[in-house]
């Protein structure tokens, strides 16, 4: 290396001054201490290239070894501040897509519990109608029976009922148990409980229906309910 390159190399790289201080210090026994730093540089610069070839590279190396280094700490620096915004980044992403979510089952909960509660109204709505729309007659056919409950019964629920009344009394508003004397279309028993349901409950279908509606619905929850327990176990 020339003397012009050496002092142009020393110059430029300032993180290699107190090497080349120390070296300078063994190399140059009895030469004085520069009184300030920016002696040292300017000594130093003239006095590196009076260093033997090794030791020029020696200085060279531990120069270019403590600027990588210096870069390394800034990469790593640079590298954690971009991995903490990114996660800093996720976590807002996460946040939001956590509110989104919940507000969206709070809205659909809010839903199911609304179209609940309208479908329990209307049963009960249905149920607590009574038999004043039923003008009573001295009796009726199947289908007249059948009309009748369709009436009452949500539609929905409507086939189960059928079922299970089909089923206990083939839709016969008078029949009774011979064995254990239930009584009507749903077979209720003793029959007498139907009285809850009005006091014609022997002659009038639409007491019966009301009565056996009632019925499923409070104890089973539903007449589709209680044709699942019907199927499962021959009764209810």
């Amino acid at each position: 290396m020339s003397r012009i390159a050496a002092r142009g190399f020393a110059v430029a790289s300032a993180t290699a001054v107190t090497t080349v201080g120390a070296v300078m210090g063994v190399a140059q026994a009895g030469v004085g201490q520069p009184s300030n730093d920016a002696e040292a540089t300017a000594g130093d610069s003239t006095l590196l290239a009076d260093l033997p070839v090794g030791q020029q590279a020696q200085v060279q190396t531990a120069s270019l070894t403590q600027q990588a280094t210096t870069q390394g700490i800034a990469a790593d620096a640079t590298a954690k501040k971009t991995a903490e915004e990114a996660a800093r980044k996720q976590a807002a992403k996460d946040a939001v897509a956590r509110q989104r979510a919940a507000v969206a089952k709070a809205k659909a909960d809010k839903e199911a519990k609304e179209a609940k509660e309208r479908e329990e109204a209307e049963t009960k709505s249905t149920t607590a109608s009574g038999t004043g729309s039923f003008p009573q007659q001295a009796s009726y056919t199947v289908a007249e029976v059948q009309a009748i409950a369709r009436q009452i019964v949500p539609a929905g629920q409507f086939q189960c009922f059928s079922n299970i009344v089909n089923h206990e009394s083939t839709w016969n508003y008078q029949a009774v148990n011979p064995t254990s004397g239930a009584y009507g279309l749903v077979q209720a028993y003793p029959g007498s409980k139907m009285s809850s349901a009005g006091a014609d409950w022997r002659t009038n279908p639409a007491t019966q229906i009301k009565w056996g509606l009632n019925y499923m619905n409070e104890r089973y929850g539903s007449p589709c309910d209680a044709w699942s327990y019907w199927q499962a176990n021959g009764s209810y």
